[in-house]
């Protein structure tokens, strides 16, 4: 790049009718996708694979990963030869920024215009993320695609505790409400951005009826309602919630809430929305003509058999400007859907986000992924729902305790209510581990649960 300003905008690099010709929106998105045969998908992938890798060829992270491993130009020609390329993950990126730094080499950059922000850290030091006009205007498209689909409408008000400042979440969640739905959008934040109390009557202030974010934080904010004497579904009228449910129930969420329908997705910075369930609610759509999703094996990295657990590995068929990503090892672990879908789409579906392999913990020979835990512990009236395991060695063995907040911590039955709770997870875990009582709002500090996205899950003791 030189210092001369070229004389060009944003929207320069973005034609609207190109865009939703190549990702329709609505009742075109629809009807297209439901027409639409495997045969023909694949047509289409194929197409829009063969530029992803001329650009690949273009970007110097990948020359470099790719070279290593003695591939040449020409070798990867379909997306049949995909797995002979080598995945990435974002330990890598975080190698290129520090040898190519600030903003590492896993970029094309060569002007024009380009957004930059970056993760939210929740497994460890924030990665730099940069967008090209053309893959952000799809990313922002395929969130907006989605709510619109699930019955998001044009008189809802959508209420958003996703983050701002450097991370990327809130940011491109407001731009795909704002640009490509006629909601009106409250950009609310966390809970540092906007007090917890304060968030809760501007819900109730501007009638909020879709709520989108993590649910754990999504969840509190009911409880945060009702203590300011605000009864959700009533004071607060949402109807819809659109976040990342993972493996817990909805029903705790939606009864939190009045009886509000929730509906899951599923993303990461580097890629946005990868999955979302539709209006039938019954798996999570992978939205195929703008993402490649290969399920592959955590020890051996081979594709998994359809049905079984494994890491998402993704391509986004359409970033092909700025930033392209091109087997990116998310580490996140989830498994391809066996059965029919009821809605007619042709897209794939997956079981959703089931836990972190990196986050995975090995218990005498046991696979344990603590984002497991919410799923067995919720819709217990004497507990919140909130928690945090802590893993430690001790004496050359891996030990988990559960810190499980109770409501009725510290009092004459505390033993007793371990003793259940230790074996209601002995029993959904397959191992043992111990469990430790914590009053309402004691595992904050240690989730973080009011300051980040994602709240911490796992405080690895090993390691220190």
């Amino acid at each position: 790049m030189n210092g001369t300003m070229t004389e060009t905008s944003w929207y320069d690099h973005v034609d609207p009718r190109a865009l939703f010709e190549a990702y329709p929106i609505g009742e075109a998105f629809v009807r297209r996708y439901t027409a639409m045969s495997r045969d023909e998908l694949r047509a289409r992938q194929e197409a829009d694979f063969r530029a992803l890798m001329a650009r690949g060829w273009e970007v110097p992270f990948y020359r470099r990963l790719w070279s290593a491993k003695g591939i040449e130009p020409g070798d990867i020609r379909s997306l049949d030869d995909l797995p002979k390329l080598p995945a990435f993950d974002k330990s890598d990126l975080m190698a290129a920024i520090a040898e190519y730094p600030p903003l590492g080499d896993f970029h094309g950059r060569t002007g024009g215009p380009v957004v930059l922000h970056t993760t939210s850290g929740t497994t460890g030091k924030p990665q730099v993320l940069l967008f090209g006009p053309w893959g952000r205007e799809v990313g922002n498209l395929l969130v907006a695609r989605m709510a619109r689909w699930q019955g998001l409408r044009p008189d809802d008000v959508v209420h958003s505790v996703y983050g701002h400042g450097m991370i990327n979440g809130g940011h491109y969640i407001r731009e795909a409400y704002t640009r490509f739905t006629e909601a009106l959008f409250l950009s609310a934040g966390t809970g540092v951005e906007t007090r917890s109390a304060v968030q809760v009557q501007l819900m109730a202030d501007f009638r909020a009826t879709v709520l989108v974010g993590f649910v754990d934080y999504v969840r509190k904010l009911a409880e945060v309602a009702r203590e300011a004497g605000l009864e959700p579904g009533r004071d607060i009228p949402v109807r819809m919630i659109i976040g990342h449910l993972g493996t817990e129930d909805r029903a705790a969420t939606e009864a939190a809430w009045g009886g509000a329908t929730a509906y899951d997705w599923y993303g990461v910075g580097d890629t946005g929305s990868i999955a979302g369930e539709g209006p039938d609610r019954d798996g999570l759509y992978v939205w195929e003509d703008a993402q490649f999703l290969e399920i592959c094996d955590v020890e051996t990295g081979m594709a998994v058999p359809r049905g079984e657990k494994g890491d998402m590995v993704v391509t986004c068929l359409y970033k092909r400007d700025v930033a392209p990503v091109i087997r990116f090892n998310t580490h996140d672990v989830s498994a391809l859907r066996t059965d029919r879908n009821a809605t007619g789409m042709v897209f794939e579906r997956i079981e959703g986000f089931l836990g972190r392999s990196d986050n995975m913990v090995k218990l005498k020979g046991i696979n344990v992924f603590p984002h497991a835990i919410g799923a067995i512990i919720e819709n217990r009236p004497e507990l919140t729902g909130e928690y945090v395991c802590r893993i430690a060695r001790d004496g050359g063995a891996d030990r988990m305790t559960v810190v499980i907040e109770h409501r009725g911590a510290g009092g004459g039955d505390a033993g007793a209510a371990r003793a259940e709770l230790a074996a209601l997870l002995r029993q959904g875990l397959g191992v043992e581990v111990e469990v430790e009582l914590a009053a309402p709002g004691a595992t904050a500090p240690l989730t973080q649960i009011d300051v980040r996205q994602k709240p911490i899950r796992l405080i690895d003791e090993r390691k220190r």
